[in-house]
């Protein structure tokens, strides 16, 4: 029997999320050949001796310099030619973050990092615009099981803030007073006797997440009908 080589390798689908309205992906433009110059997912070779987490995070640290506080497993990704180089399979990984508070620091085998609107993405080498489409499923569907917002919003913040941020995700308009009734029926929020004036109109009621029940509804789940 003939025996066959299989590499492995981790990708990372970074989200950046920018109030009020701007979902953004970190792509690197990549410094080597395959796609030499071509935009691609943050990724590379798992090393023998670490486990795919540490990988994952390593390459995203060597060719971005950021550190993702949350990424989760997405899928993996075994297509016999899915790169020219040999057989590798990836693991994708995904996450959420705010793109404000990181410095991006592009080294290794990538010539530059840059974030992208999520509308707006350059052709993609390999099967990571595949990838991408996959980790935008997932996360659309995670915010209607588990609640999302605590690290992509200030800590205090207006209901119109987490509106915008739960449409944005999802790429569409949400039922607003629905979306109200719901959040507020979960006890997730604490109201503060504190207003905001961002504009015409009233003050806003300033909100922010109650974190023991934030973390508990992470851990056993909720349902939203978004």
């Amino acid at each position: 029997m003939q025996q066959s080589n299989i590499f492995l390798t981790v990708d990372a689908v970074v989200f950046g999320y920018e109030p009020p309205s701007n979902l953004s992906l970190l792509l690197i433009k990549r410094a080597v050949n395959p796609f030499k110059d071509s935009w691609a997912l943050p990724g590379g070779f798992v090393k023998e001796n670490e486990s795919l987490e540490q990988a994952v995070e390593r390459e995203l640290k060597e060719e971005t310099g950021i550190a993702v506080d949350y990424l989760e497993q997405l899928y993996s990704f075994g297509n016999p030619k899915r790169d020219p180089r040999a057989r590798i399979v990836s693991i994708s990984y995904f996450g959420l973050t705010k793109p404000d508070a990181l410095q991006l620091n592009a080294t290794t085998d990538a010539l530059e990092a840059k974030w992208f609107n999520i509308e707006q993405l350059p052709s993609l080498a390999f099967d990571h615009e595949t990838i991408i489409h996959k980790a935008i499923d997932r996360l659309r569907a995670k915010i209607t099981y588990e609640p999302i917002g605590f690290e992509l919003l200030n800590e205090k913040f207006s209901f119109s803030e987490l509106e915008n941020l739960y449409s944005t995700l999802l790429g569409r308009p949400i039922d607003r007073r629905n979306f109200r009734k719901k959040v507020l029926s979960f006890g997730l929020l604490e109201q503060l006797g504190e207003q905001r004036k961002d504009g015409p109109g009233r003050p806003a009621t300033l909100f922010r997440f109650d974190v023991s029940k934030y973390r508990s509804y992470q851990e056993k789940g909720l349902f939203f009908e978004l």
